[in-house]
């Protein structure tokens, strides 16, 4: 286990595991970009940390792990480094990430999601949200913006927010779009464009019987593990 620090401000930027000489070939900036595990941002730091003259410094955590424990040490290190440029989450941290006691206590007092959902669903993790009784704040997160399956998220009758394996919101997108300024921006002000690739979409709250199957009056708890948010942010059921 280890961690890539930024000479220039001491911080950490990236966090991963490997074997061999993986740790220094990602110093480097020597192993090529992967959809699901190397995105932009990490490169680009390297490339602008090598273009200053400086090298990036390598951290071992741990050596010796067997891949579970690995897998929880990377979970417990991303979640105590803001502003990772991870492409993805720790293992397991969407269901048993970074929590208050107050968060653990209430999230396991809470009802249980129904065992066999009757809807098609797509369920996105929020994990940036911050205040879990903001309605607009749960609403805005999870309808912006996403690397989705469009036509599976358009076969979907209902959008589930998620937040640490608790259901906090249910929401009908009347209609997926790419999350380009033109888009979005009248509605959410940091939507610039950069994440045009991505997609976002446009609804309304789900009708009240649904809320209530789904959502309830402080949120539901899932259980089941196809429907858990592990390391990626979607989930889809029945689309």
């Amino acid at each position: 286990m280890y961690r890539l620090v930024d000479p220039r401000t001491n911080e950490t930027f990236y966090v991963g595991k490997g074997t061999g000489n993986r740790v220094f070939e990602h110093a480097r900036g020597e192993i090529e970009p992967h959809p699901e595990e190397l995105l932009p941002p990490k490169l680009d730091t390297i490339h602008q940390i090598k273009a200053a003259g400086l090298d990036v410094v390598h951290v071992i955590h741990r050596h010796g792990l067997t891949d579970t424990e690995a897998f929880l040490v990377e979970a417990s290190l991303i979640d105590a480094y803001p502003n990772l440029t991870n492409a993805v989450v720790g293992h397991g941290s969407g269901e048993y990430g970074l929590m208050t006691a107050k968060e653990v206590m209430i999230k396991y007092a809470l009802p249980e999601l129904p065992m066999n959902p009757p809807h098609r669903l797509v369920l996105i993790n929020i994990r940036k949200l911050t205040d879990r009784e903001s309605t607009e704040d749960i609403y805005r997160l999870v309808r912006y913006c996403w690397r989705i399956n469009k036509a599976r998220a358009e076969r979907a009758e209902y959008v589930l927010a998620v937040l640490r394996g608790v259901v906090l919101g249910a929401y009908k997108a009347t209609e997926w779009l790419p999350a380009t300024r033109e888009n979005f921006q009248s509605e959410i002000s940091y939507a610039d464009g950069s994440e045009a690739h991505r997609f976002g979409f446009k609804g309304e709250k789900a009708p009240a019987d649904v809320w209530d199957l789904y959502v309830g009056q402080y949120g539901k708890r899932i259980t089941q593990p196809e429907l858990r948010h592990d390391q990626y942010p979607i989930r889809y059921w029945r689309c």
